[in-house]
């Protein structure tokens, strides 16, 4: 059974790279949106457009998660749901998501979302580096490995 990167596409800044290390490996990808765009044509990726209901390309990220599956996602909520699944979880940055990290993620998101709330002016995510890609591809490319050997 091939491993199966899932892609919380509509803001993921590492499709490209996604498409590549998937490839080179034989993963098959699912790029799941809100809207249509353009994918690559292969046997090993496919598109599911879902509703712009909120929460509709997470909610289809977890029913296809399993323990043979990779989700990427920058979002908390929707990483902590994949891990309860049994997926691999990583950012865009090359972040793993784990069990024993995602409480305090989902804690810290909560903080800064009360303060924002309570109009305290702080600075949103550092913006995507160079730096953050290679990290990226280097994690997705260890994790199909080590779930290509599981």
């Amino acid at each position: 059974m091939t491993v199966t990167v899932l892609v919380d596409a509509d803001a993921c800044p590492v499709k490209d790279e996604i498409y590549r290390v998937a490839q080179r490996h034989g993963a098959s990808v699912v790029v799941v949106s809100n809207a249509w765009m353009r994918v690559p044509e292969s046997p090993l990726v496919s598109r599911e457009v879902v509703s712009d209901g909120f929460d509709a390309a997470d909610d289809r990220i977890v029913e296809l998660a399993d323990a043979r599956s990779l989700v990427v996602t920058a979002d908390i909520l929707l990483a902590d749901r994949a891990l309860k699944a049994g997926a691999t979880v990583l950012s865009p940055t090359g972040k793993p998501f784990t069990t024993g990290s995602i409480g305090g993620a989902i804690a810290t998101r909560a903080i800064m979302a009360d303060l924002r709330a309570g109009g305290e002016q702080i600075g949103g995510p550092k913006p995507f580096s160079k730096a953050d890609r290679s990290n990226f591809l280097q994690a997705l490319d260890r994790e199909i490995v080590r779930l290509n050997r599981a």
